[in-house]
């Protein structure tokens, strides 16, 4: 195939051959996808630099994951989804790094608490583990393999028998549960 007759496939048909390894079909991707990556990045971001490294880190993944994308039907969709979560990570990774400043300073002023800090902690401990408890048995099993023991989502999905997307999907849920009751509990 022409490397000009690439302009005329759609994304299904480049993402096609992306999966046989054409890297023309990923030059075409990028080129075509590049620069809306970035803009929905950057207006997020506001650093450009920042910007620049998700989006390739975006491209970076997708060539490794080439032979992965068959459950993709919307390629537009699955890197703009992409840039959302790697835009959200950033964004979060900031707050917390801001909040750990913030603390720091603030502690910095405060006169040693440890031991009231300790049983705090481990009343929170507690709780946590009393909440934990009371998730549905799917999602406690995959939390507790996944934040208790170490396990990656690959390895927790095939010791249960579910899929990747179940395992993130019952995490989520069991984090987002975890959380709401934690802030409950804290304030």
């Amino acid at each position: 195939m022409n490397i000009y007759d690439y302009n005329i496939l759609n994304d299904k048909e480049l993402t096609g051959l992306l999966q046989q390894n054409d890297e023309h079909a990923f030059t075409q991707i990028y080129n075509r996808y590049w620069s809306k990556l970035f803009a929905i990045a950057a207006n997020k971001i506001r650093e450009l630099d920042e910007a620049e490294e998700i989006v390739q880190d975006i491209f970076v993944s997708l060539w490794k994951r080439r032979n992965e994308l068959g459950a993709i039907n919307t390629l537009s969709s699955y890197l703009a989804v992409s840039v959302k979560y790697r835009v959200i990570k950033i964004l979060d990774k900031r707050n917390h790094q801001q909040k750990y400043a913030a603390y720091r300073h603030h502690a910095v002023n405060i006169t040693d608490d440890s031991t009231q800090q300790w049983l705090e902690f481990e009343e929170l401990k507690s709780r946590l583990a009393g909440f934990v408890a009371e998730l549905p048995e799917k999602c406690r099993l995959v939390y507790q393999l996944s934040r208790e023991s170490g396990y990656p989502q690959r390895k927790i999905a095939s010791k249960l028998g579910i899929s990747e997307k179940t395992v993130e999907a019952h995490l989520g849920k069991a984090l987002k549960t975890l959380r709401a009751r934690l802030s409950q509990f804290l304030l």
